[in-house]
């Protein structure tokens, strides 16, 4: 049965969506943007900081459910321009060094808000 996982601790969701699901088993967080907590859009700052602002929500919504980034099982990151790979993957790296999950990354021709990157996360739990 679904169930919804909700924390203070990342952006909350502002639309018809919740920041993440779960069936007991494994959960499907929605695609964070380069938000604080606070809502503030880090959309003027380069790929690493949104990048690390969005992998910090991830995170934040993992730990509500007991979980950690190692038990992220599959990434997709969707960018505005898939020129900046390298440099987002480079702050992509600091949260899985080891034994890192599957991952699929897209350029699309917008991302929500005006960011420049977005990432969503399924776990294990």
């Amino acid at each position: 049965m679904k169930r919804i996982i909700s924390t203070t601790e990342a952006p909350a969701a502002v639309g018809a969506y919740s920041q993440a699901t779960t069936d007991g088993n494994l959960v499907f967080t929605a695609g964070q943007l380069p938000l604080t907590v606070d809502g503030e859009l880090l959309d003027e700052e380069p790929i690493e900081v949104q990048t690390r602002q969005s992998l910090e929500n991830v995170k934040a919504i993992l730990e509500e459910e007991g979980l950690t980034m190692q038990d992220v099982l599959k990434m997709t990151v969707l960018m505005d321009d898939i020129e900046e790979f390298e440099a987002m993957n480079s702050a992509y790296q600091e949260y899985f060094q080891d034994n890192p999950p599957a991952r699929s990354a897209f350029e699309v021709s917008e991302v929500p808000k005006g960011a420049k990157i977005e990432i969503e996360a399924i776990a294990s739990q």
